[in-house]
């Protein structure tokens, strides 16, 4: 009895496991473009429909974090993977780079091999301050570079004007 109940936990994160990678296939490499090796999901179909497609594709990841993070994921794998879903969001959103950004990045399918990393080989274990404390400081220098850019501007602006 007790062998079984421990199995029972491995056996539904193994069909969770199963059912996430099915969704990143789904979203990253269901389909192929003829005579070529180039693979795409509907993460690149949608993505095409500006502002709504991006937001999908974000919102589907966002459902692998919660996922995950109902089963017992690190605080390390689940900050690797919302990265992962950062760079996506942010260069996806950008028009025509983003589309063929998209079809080589695979955040999904990046997620799952961190996924199968953590819960198979026992990888990626502990917190996320490792990841978060690099990002964080990485966000910090892009705002006060997006400041300085700005007030540049406005500084040539009002010296063009008057």
């Amino acid at each position: 009895m007790n062998a079984l109940k421990m199995k029972e936990p491995k056996a539904q994160q193994n069909k969770v496991i199963s059912n996430l990678d099915s969704l990143a296939k789904l979203m990253d490499s269901q389909f192929q473009i003829p005579s070529t090796k180039i693979r795409f999901g509907l993460d690149a179909l949608i993505g095409l429909i500006p502002g709504v497609g991006d937001f999908a594709g974000f919102v589907v990841s966002g459902y692998m974090i919660v996922v995950l993070a109902s089963n017992g994921a690190s605080g390390f794998v689940i900050a690797r993977i919302s990265l992962n879903i950062l760079i996506d969001a942010i260069i996806g959103s950008i028009p025509f780079l983003g589309d063929i950004f998209d079809l080589a990045f695979k955040a999904n399918e990046r997620n799952m091999k961190l996924v199968h990393e953590h819960y198979k080989e026992g990888r990626h274990q502990g917190g996320a301050w490792k990841v978060v404390l690099p990002v964080l400081f990485f966000l910090f220098l892009l705002i006060i570079g997006i400041a300085w850019i700005a007030y540049s501007m406005v500084m040539w602006l009002l010296h063009f004007i008057f």
